[in-house]
């Protein structure tokens, strides 16, 4: 097997969720253009259901977190294509890097995060409306959006010290 081959062999499952992440944000792009009034009809439908309750009957409370729900989806959209670009292109670098297991920890991370944020905005935007608040949907997940924040933030700053290293650490003599 050639060795940029065993490379991303090793670091598979970091380069399988981080092309999720990309196939997600394309998939909602695809969303977008296809049946872009579905998923706005679906997030009023759902504010709609608890207009009296949640909403009091406000209309412009209920507009205001429909609208922001949107755009929480456009988030979403543009997280997923961002960060798994990212993401592939990090572990795609530490290929080029003899860090072992390290670097395949480092891989994971950044894919797994990369999804998981951007799930998290997708999430966040269809409970706002039956929530009546956009601060309390994201709230309601913050069990997903921290950990895969942080995975992301950890991976990239394992990825940079990682990258630094092989650049500028001199190799240890080798015995014999």
């Amino acid at each position: 097997m050639s060795d940029s081959r065993s490379g991303l062999v090793d670091m598979r499952f970091g380069l399988v969720f981080a092309l999720l992440t990309l196939l997600f944000g394309f998939g909602l792009g695809g969303a977008f253009g296809a049946v872009e009034s579905s998923i706005k009809g679906h997030l009023k439908a759902t504010a709609q259901d608890v207009f009296e309750t949640v909403y009091k009957s406000d209309e412009a409370a209920m507009k205001k977190v429909t609208s922001k729900s949107w755009v929480y989806f456009k988030r979403a959209h543009l997280h997923a294509n961002g960060l798994g670009a990212v993401a592939v292109g990090v572990i795609l670098l530490l290929t080029a890097v003899g860090a072992g297991k390290p670097r395949v920890f480092t891989a994971l991370a950044v894919g797994v995060g990369s999804l998981g944020y951007s799930l998290y905005w997708m999430l966040a935007a269809l409970k706002a409306p039956g929530m009546g608040s956009t601060g309390a949907a994201k709230e309601s997940l913050e069990w997903l959006a921290v950990p895969s924040a942080g995975l992301c933030m950890f991976g990239l700053l394992a990825a940079v010290g990682l990258v630094l290293c092989a650049l500028f650490c001199k190799p240890k003599p080798t015995a014999g």
